[in-house]
């Protein structure tokens, strides 16, 4: 860990005219802390009785309008709205111009959802912390929270000061600010690749991969696919920061299709082709749902199979016809994307329990996946079946000589030992 040459500036965010005690003893708690808060207003309606270095006006200016304008707008939504653009916005350039080293901000749940924007603004590995009466909850979408987001809930604070107030707000302010001076950034030194898996349990090729690739001088990161890992994956593959991606459990897409809460957004299997990085991808785990295992089985799930990976969370496998659909909908998102694909098709089975004497196989429904997975692969896309299942050595040697060959092609840059 490195210390700061210099104390870190904490952009510290919220209406200043309804929680001025609050944000003010953030302040004071931060300088104690060893950094500089740099305070941004977001009010809509009236000033705060200090002088925030940012006011409603910049933020406003930085959305493209007046104040006036949003306080007009319509609703404390559409107003809330345009403040979010402008906190990002400048939060942003501010980031950028090397004024900002971390952020954190304080609301209820309007505040919450420009918290959101403005904490999406920021890369991954810059600090970012939401204090927030609904930390956690399942009013927030997965798609909006920022892959290194910290959150705390914000109890027993609605309106005022008081001794869990304080202990929530120093705990988080002191947080943040040691984030910003100790925390370890990426440094770029490799090039990175992304994949996706479950847990050993259930897939295991990374075991594999990942010494292979760390060996041609690749940095690996492996994310863990139960919702937050998709969008973590997701939010840094638009931000075009992979090399090159594993993208081999996409178990999310089946989960968000089918509704479930453990869903990286809609947009899962979409952002690396959308930024042009090339892309080996598989079906891993593409047969399960992820529901929340402590709340019952839904009744479109009652007759399937059903296994309970923890107290958290538990999977059911779809039916033939559901696969077939799944497998539409993969075609679907891997067409028109802007660099090299390679999707791979294991023909023995996609997860751990998906093949002879384990709970989860259904020959005839994989059967149904991979003819329809067959028919619904883009033009552009090349296809590679492997006679093996997706935890056989040979699924893993396939993929591997792709991304080889993609090396020796210049398609994707050498990695540095």
């Amino acid at each position: 860990m490195n210390a700061m040459n210099r104390l870190p500036n904490i952009l510290v965010v919220g209406t200043g005219d309804t929680k001025c005690d609050e944000l003010q003893f953030m302040a004071s708690v931060i300088r104690e802390a060893g950094g500089l808060p740099v305070m941004m207003d977001v009010s809509i309606l009236g000033d705060p009785p200090y002088q925030p270095e940012y006011s409603r006006h910049d933020i406003a200016e930085a959305a493209g309008v007046s104040i006036a304008a949003i306080a007009s707008s319509g609703d404390e939504h559409s107003a809330m709205a345009l403040m979010a653009t402008g906190a990002a916005a400048l939060t942003r350039s501010l980031y950028e111009a090397g004024q900002a080293d971390g952020v954190i901000i304080l609301g209820g749940s309007m505040g919450t959802d420009l918290a959101l924007d403005v904490a999406a603004a920021l890369p991954l590995g810059v600090p970012k912390f939401i204090v927030s009466t609904i930390a956690y909850s399942h009013l927030l979408p997965p798609e909006r929270i920022a892959p290194d987001l910290m959150m705390i809930l914000w109890a027993g604070g609605l309106y005022g000061l008081n001794g869990i107030c304080r202990s929530v707000l120093s705990q988080a302010c002191g947080a943040v600010v040691g984030a910003a001076r100790f925390g370890t950034k990426p440094d770029g030194s490799r090039p990175l690749i992304g994949m996706t898996s479950l847990g050993s349990s259930c897939l295991k090729y990374m075991k594999y991969l990942k010494p292979e690739l760390e060996r041609r001088g690749y940095d690996v990161a492996v994310f863990h696919s139960t919702g937050m890992g998709g969008r973590a994956f997701e939010a840094i593959a638009a931000e075009k920061g992979f090399t090159a991606v594993f993208d081999f459990c996409i178990q999310e897409v089946s989960n968000h299709h089918h509704g479930t809460v453990v869903t990286s957004g809609p947009d899962r299997l979409e952002n690396a082709g959308r930024a042009g990085i090339p892309q080996i991808v598989a079906p891993g785990a593409v047969d399960m749902v992820d529901l929340p295992a402590w709340q019952p089985v839904p009744q479109a799930f009652a007759d399937r199979p059903y296994h309970a990976h923890n107290r958290l969370l538990g999977s059911v496998t779809t039916s033939a016809h559901g696969r077939r659909e799944i497998a539409r909908v993969i075609g679907g998102k891997l067409a028109g994307t802007g660099a090299e694909v390679a999707f791979i098709l294991p023909l023995k089975g996609i997860q751990e329990w998906d093949q002879p004497d384990e709970p989860l196989f259904e020959p005839e429904a994989l059967d149904a996946f991979i003819d329809e997975m067959r028919r619904s692969i883009p033009s552009g896309v090349a296809l590679l079946e492997v006679d093996s299942h997706i935890n056989a050595p040979e699924f893993s040697k396939a993929a591997l000589a792709i991304f080889d060959d993609w090396v020796s092609r210049g398609i994707v840059p050498e990695g540095r030992p």
